[in-house]
């Protein structure tokens, strides 16, 4: 019977020290060395990959951000504010009911199959707007110039990027409402257009949230 009690509290003994000795290598040890190596090697990743304008962080280059204008009575969606470049479209994003304590927006993709109703009707409407908010006098776009990303959210809703293609599409518009000239809009674009990772891995794309400050600082004289 005492050796029972004896082994019983020799093993609980044993596990207690298991127990505390991974709490401070996995709890403490790691993460701060984790954190360290990370803040050392890449702080900008660590920290959010944050983007900053004027000294302020204004986003992450990670997340996308929408470029509307106030939200008028009687509208359930904002109407785009056209002055700036636009993003891909949302429709995926849904909205939180769960704790509505918070403003949340909840990331995720539409799951429409390619011969759903409401994706077809989603993709021609934004087809629609696409052509409509980006035709100049004298420079119409024709339908079939918009591209794929112009009309389909990402599997997130959340994609900070569009191709090069689609920001090209909106330069003539951009330019107008910001009395510019065309080839400065067009040379902030070829400035902000990344190439493949590696030189061959995924496709070339524009980050809108940097090409928007660049255009800010454009329009503002900087």
């Amino acid at each position: 019977m005492n050796n029972s009690a004896g082994n019983t509290v020799r093993l609980l003994w044993a596990g207690l020290r298991a127990l505390l000795v991974l709490t401070i290598v996995c709890g403490v040890i790691y993460p701060l060395a984790v954190t360290g190596v990370a803040q050392g090697i890449l702080p900008g990743k660590a920290n959010g990959s944050e983007i900053k304008s004027g000294g302020k962080v204004v986003g992450s280059e990670l997340i996308g951000q929408r470029y509307d204008l106030p939200l008028k009575k009687g509208e359930e969606t904002a109407a785009p504010d056209l002055k700036w470049f636009q993003p891909r479209p949302s429709n995926g994003l849904g909205s939180n009911s769960v704790n509505t304590q918070y403003k949340l927006i909840l990331s995720g993709a539409t799951n429409r199959s390619g011969d759903n109703k409401d994706l077809i009707d989603w993709v021609t409407a934004a087809k629609a707007a696409v052509v409509k908010d980006n035709s100049v006098p004298g420079h119409p776009v024709s339908p079939s110039a918009v591209p794929a990303d112009a009309v389909t959210s990402s599997g997130s809703g959340l994609d900070p990027e569009i191709s090069p293609e689609y920001a090209q599409l909106q330069v003539r518009r951009v330019a107008e409402r910001n009395h510019l000239g065309v080839d400065q809009v067009e040379k902030l674009v070829e400035q902000h257009t990344d190439g493949r990772t590696l030189g061959f891995v995924g496709e070339p794309r524009v980050n809108v949230l940097q090409l928007n400050i660049a255009l800010k600082e454009l329009v503002n004289g900087g």
